[in-house]
């Protein structure tokens, strides 16, 4: 199937009925916000990174946090040269390694239980769906610095601004999901300052249902920016 889908996954629906597939956390830990990337939002960020930033088809691929591994089994559909899953939560990495068995990749992927602060390698792209840091502080800017050690490419999503969610529901659904933005001011002082240049920022809408008990609702809405990101100098330890 891997080869196959390769060359079929063109249109980005067959992407995102692909990324469909891949199970989400049972019991997802608050502490972590392991909250998994939905698949409309994973679909839009490969399919950027892959057909108009060739970042993905015959590259080397490091999906950072990669909970049950939704990007990381996309970038290996997509044609991805190698491709790691990486993330603290054996639990997780296990149920990665489940979701690539069914979408017939998991000889395609290495998964990796490990701290962030202990992995080391280059890759040509790093992915990521950081803890935007509401539980433990400035979670997302580690994240944000590894990747930019780790990767010539970068795509992280960030949390969003009230701003921007209005700017989603004025624009319709029947405009592109993803609405270039501005760079958040603490984002764009904080890339070039750890080696990176901003080439863009897309905001798209997040949607999840109730999943912890401090949840009062029964379904979210929020805003997310994905933000495309550059290394300029090389920063390898």
């Amino acid at each position: 199937m891997g080869k196959t889908m390769q060359r079929r996954l063109v249109r980005k629906l067959d992407l995102a009925k692909a990324l469909a597939r891949v199970e989400p956390f049972l019991s997802p830990k608050a502490h972590l916000e392991q909250y998994t990337i939905t698949t409309r939002a994973a679909a839009e960020l490969l399919y950027l990174a892959a057909y108009t930033y060739d970042d993905i088809v015959d590259k080397s691929v490091i999906d950072l946090g990669c909970g049950t591994g939704r990007l990381a089994i996309g970038s290996a559909l997509l044609g991805a040269k190698e491709t790691v899953g990486l993330d603290i939560d054996s639990v997780a990495t296990k149920k990665a390694f489940f979701n690539a068995e069914r979408l017939d990749v998991k000889d395609k992927i290495q998964w990796v239980t490990a701290d962030l602060n202990a992995v080391r390698g280059y890759f040509d792209t790093v992915l990521q769906n950081p803890p935007f840091g509401v539980q433990k502080r400035k979670a997302d800017r580690i994240f944000l610095k590894k990747a930019l050690e780790m990767g010539n490419r970068v795509y992280s999503l960030h949390n969003s601004s009230r701003e921007n969610y209005e700017f989603i529901k004025k624009r319709g659904r029947s405009k592109p999901r993803l609405l270039p933005v501005s760079p958040s001011p603490f984002l764009r002082d904080f890339i070039p300052k750890h080696g990176g240049e901003i080439k863009g920022v897309y905001t798209l809408l997040m949607e999840i249902p109730r999943m912890f008990k401090f949840h009062r609702k029964r379904r979210y809405k929020y805003p997310v920016d994905l933000y495309i990101i550059e290394r300029l100098h090389d920063t390898r330890p």
